[in-house]
């Protein structure tokens, strides 16, 4: 495999040319499992998110991985685990085989955030490059792994502004296209939010949604906590584990939606790395939705390389579970996102079969504003519904609900919109009038530091460091749309 040039991201170019890729119609996973879903009571479906940030810290303020900076500065912080971090980020390429050659049937999904791919190929990380185009392109791979989207900074939806959802998405797609080639992006069809941060602003989350829906993606990955019911109340414990169908209002009243798979409980990484969803997944059984008998999934999702259980205890733990699915004749199995809907689709499970469900707090908005709404009306109403101090917001709900991706951080925010502003200022209209704008290097670096500076890590450590990061990021962008 030819490792691509490091030294800038592929990230745009071929907008039109891979939307028409993502439109097109395909199947991947109809026939992949010897055991199909009709003889299945139950499921379970894991996935590994990976992600380092890029950060202005090479020489002269060049942009690296964080990766990098940590095998260069050892004795900083936790930096000592630099090495095992990139192990975890090839690792699934020798844990599947292994299991498949013991007779089992692995299932993963990987979310691996566009800074990381570019960050690894930057760093000629061959170990790590070549693993991971071994998952994303073997045939044999394609059974057992699942790739899902992302945003390609790890960018944090709620606080992003609205017309870069679309830039990120894109971006990822291009970076995901030239590692590893257009029939691999293909068959990448979930989505999976950074920090499972849904929005739950109208227009926030009918942009996102709608943005995910023409960019080809079919469902997508959300925390329980994140969603309610069209009535307000909490999902039920069956709804937890079927499709639901996540419907977005814009604030004039369109309605999009799109099939939502749940995160089931909270982000403790021991879910996932000591197999819990495979101990869940054997006490459900089969539910009916519509005329359609399902298996229950558990859906759950994990950093793949972060604290001490998912770097020590989840590759025996993987073993353990994918070995006694093997040997029991229970009727549950490991299934990938897709793979699963695929299946239902082919039993005859319709889309009006699935529950209805929104984004957190909306129904308390709609009751305030009215069905119909409207720009100013939703304005009011959020103001009015703020002002009760009962734990109304309409900043996003993530599984890090303990922490605030907006308060305290208005030296990187308002950098963020005046940058995000200026670049839409300087570039919408000639793009119209010239698509082919967006192969050349000073689109490309402008969005580059665009999408950077978006990334939720200069707002997850607190004011300091990764600020200042960010401070670099915002000046260094200004100073490419200044020329």
């Amino acid at each position: 495999m030819a490792v691509k040039s490091a030294h800038h991201p592929a990230i745009c170019g071929r907008e039109q040319e891979l939307l028409n890729l993502m439109q097109e119609s395909t199947r991947n996973w109809p026939s992949s499992t010897e055991r199909g879903v009709k003889d299945l009571k139950s499921a379970f479906a894991c996935a590994l998110h990976m992600h380092q940030p890029s950060v202005p810290a090479g020489p002269n303020g060049a942009l690296i991985s964080h990766l990098q900076y940590m095998l260069e500065h050892p004795d900083e912080g936790d930096n000592h685990n630099a090495e095992p971090f990139a192990d975890c980020y090839k690792r699934m390429a020798a844990l599947i085989p292994e299991l498949i050659r013991e007779g089992c049937d692995p299932r993963i999904m990987l979310d691996y955030s566009g800074n990381l791919l570019w960050g690894v190929t930057q760093m000629e990380r061959r170990d790590i490059t070549e693993a991971l185009h071994y998952l994303a392109c073997d045939a044999e791979m394609n059974r057992h792994v699942e790739w899902l989207g992302t945003f390609w900074s790890h960018a944090v939806a709620p606080s992003t502004p609205i017309p870069d959802l679309a830039l990120q998405i894109s971006a990822w797609q291009h970076q995901f296209a030239d590692l590893f080639g257009d029939s691999a992006l293909q068959r990448v069809r979930g989505f999976s939010l950074p920090e499972m941060h849904l929005p739950n602003h109208p227009d926030t989350l009918f942009a996102l949604v709608n943005n995910l829906l023409e960019a080809g993606y079919r469902w997508l990955l959300v925390q329980e906590h994140s969603v309610e019911q069209l009535d307000g109340s909490p999902l039920s414990c069956q709804q937890r584990f079927v499709p639901n169908r996540l419907v977005a209002r814009s604030s004039s009243g369109e309605e999009i939606s799109i099939t939502a798979l749940i995160k089931t409980q909270g982000s403790d990484t021991k879910l996932v790395g000591q197999m819990q969803p495979c101990e869940e997944a054997f006490g459900l059984s089969r539910q009916r939705l519509g005329n359609t008998e399902i298996p229950s999934l558990v859906s759950q999702i994990a950093d793949g390389e972060n604290g001490g259980v998912m770097m020590n205890e989840f590759p025996e733990a993987f073993r353990q579970a994918n070995r006694r699915i093997r040997d029991s004749n229970s009727g549950t199995a490991s299934l990938n996102g897709s793979e699963y809907l695929e299946q239902l689709d082919a039993l005859g499970l319709k889309t009006s079969d699935l529950p209805r469900i929104q984004a957190v707090h909306q129904h308390r908005l709609w009751q305030k504003a009215g069905a119909s709404g409207g720009v100013e009306k939703i304005a009011a109403s959020i103001d009015e519904l703020r002002s009760a101090n009962d734990g109304f917001s309409m900043e996003g709900a993530s599984w890090t609900n303990n922490l605030s991706w907006v308060e305290g951080y208005d030296n990187v925010l308002q950098p963020m919109q005046r940058l995000s502003a200026r670049f839409h200022q300087q570039f919408d209209q000639q793009l119209s009038e010239q698509p082919r704008l967006s192969q050349s290097p000073a689109f490309r670096d402008a969005l580059m530091h665009l999408l950077l500076l978006e990334t939720s890590c200069f707002r997850y450590w607190g004011q300091g460091q990764w600020t200042q990061y960010a401070t670099e990021i915002y000046d260094q962008g200004m100073q490419l749309l200044d020329r």
